[in-house]
């Protein structure tokens, strides 16, 4: 073949080889394109049913360990959406609900429904469900219209957030082993894709004293609430000496019965809170000399009890969180920078979760005037203008868990993330 027409029998190879390329990339760009509209389109037919799940909870809220009737509700409907749940696994008001292919990724999407002592659902859990009901209803439905895709959505139902540490409960019994990703998002007055989710530990700290009358012979009786308020004093003093990122707080629930007996007994309830773990166990240490320090001087016997599991930081994983920014965008969805991050400090378990799998979980900004456990929130989390913002928030998950599904690049990525999250 002479010189000349092989050189442009290698140019004509080369233009249909890269249309070919472009037409390919197209396809898969419109597959991409089709799976996403099916996912918005989902959730927006099921808004009504959506909101029904978020205003039930909302109007019967239930505190950690005695979500039945959350946990039924959810149960049941997950149940009529052909996903086989496992009701009460692995603890008494957390259940697990499959549906999909179990060779494939598994994607673990993680529900919260318990309230708040006194103020009902002044953390938005009710919405937190929500949007895991609605991630899983989308995953399900492109699920079952494209089978090829080989994934199994996991919802996870998790109890006991705002004390008890369900989910952590639920790591100890392998609950989570199988999943490839995990996620979940909440509410709150800001817009922030890898809030500042802190490591916690619930400390509980009881002095014992000698009681008298208080009048007749007070010099009989060692004073333990003194020694309560002796601490309460000392942790004030040491906050102007911790780390930006690190928090403590406590109350004191027990100071004696009546006015007239020297308190024999009290006790502090006190969180201690850190960047990382380290700093908390460092900073319970001075906590625990604030106390041994009150006993000392008031002649009390202390004792420390850490009377809930210790709650870990959470590692956001860049590229999941990446692609979930993307695609909340994509809807709509504005972002105001990382300046945000500061303004939420707070604790979750499932930050124990993100040590043991990829995770993310996001905050969606919904209306309200007031910060999270406030009586203000608690009134926003049943409003409906936030109907729209957690089902973005949904939307933005499900979106998310497409992208892995059609680029297997990306799956690998968030596992070099996790194993260097350290």
């Amino acid at each position: 073949m002479p010189l000349q027409i092989f050189c442009c029998f290698l140019i004509i190879l080369e233009t249909v080889t890269s249309n070919m390329s472009l037409n390919i990339l197209k396809m898969e760009s419109e597959y991409v394109k089709e799976l996403k509209n099916c996912i918005i389109k989902t959730i927006d037919d099921r808004a009504l049913d959506l909101n029904n799940i978020s205003q039930c909870i909302w109007e019967h809220p239930e505190i950690c360990f005695q979500e039945n009737y959350a946990h039924d509700l959810l149960t049941t409907f997950l149940e009529k959406e052909k996903f086989v749940v496992q009701r009460k696994t692995p603890l008494e008001t957390a259940f697990i609900a499959r549906y999909g292919d179990a060779t494939g990724m598994k994607v673990g999407v993680l529900c919260e429904y318990d309230a708040l002592p006194e103020l009902g659902h002044g953390c938005g859990h009710n919405l937190i469900a929500e949007v895991g009901v609605a991630t899983g209803l989308a995953l399900k439905e492109i699920a079952t219209i494209y089978p090829d895709l080989k994934m199994e959505v996991i919802v996870f139902g998790t109890p006991a957030e705002e004390g008890g540490g369900g989910k952590i409960l639920m790591i100890e019994k392998g609950a989570f082993n199988e999943t490839d990703i995990c996620m979940m998002s909440h509410p709150t007055p800001f817009e922030i894709p890898a809030p500042m989710w802190i490591s916690c530990i619930q400390l509980t700290v009881v002095f014992k004293g000698k009681p008298a009358h208080a009048s007749g012979a007070p010099w009989e009786g060692v004073n333990a609430l003194d020694a309560a308020v002796n601490c309460y004093n000392g942790i004030s003093m040491l906050r102007q000496q911790i780390k930006l990122t690190s928090r403590v707080h406590c109350v004191i629930v027990d100071g004696g019965k009546v006015p007239n007996i020297i308190p024999e007994r009290s006790e502090l309830s006190i969180f201690i809170r850190g960047l990382v773990k380290e700093d908390t166990f460092d900073l319970a240490n001075k906590v625990k000399q604030c106390a041994s320090g009150a006993a000392a001087a008031t002649g009390c016997s202390v004792t420390f009890s850490e009377t809930q599991p210790f709650y870990d930081s959470i590692k956001t994983n860049p590229t999941m969180i990446e692609l979930y920014i993307n695609n909340a965008k994509s809807i709509g969805v504005k972002f105001y920078g990382d300046t945000m991050a500061s303004k939420l400090i707070a604790s979750t378990d499932m930050g124990n979760v993100s040590q043991i799998k990829p995770s993310i979980h996001p905050c969606f900004k919904i209306v309200t005037p007031a910060a999270n456990h406030t009586h203000e929130f608690t009134t926003s989390s049943g409003a409906p203008e936030n109907q729209v913002h957690a089902l973005n928030s949904a939307k933005s998950m499900a979106m998310t868990v497409v992208d892995i599904l059609l680029n297997p690049t990306f799956l690998e990525q968030i596992r070099k993330d996790f194993q260097n999250k350290n």
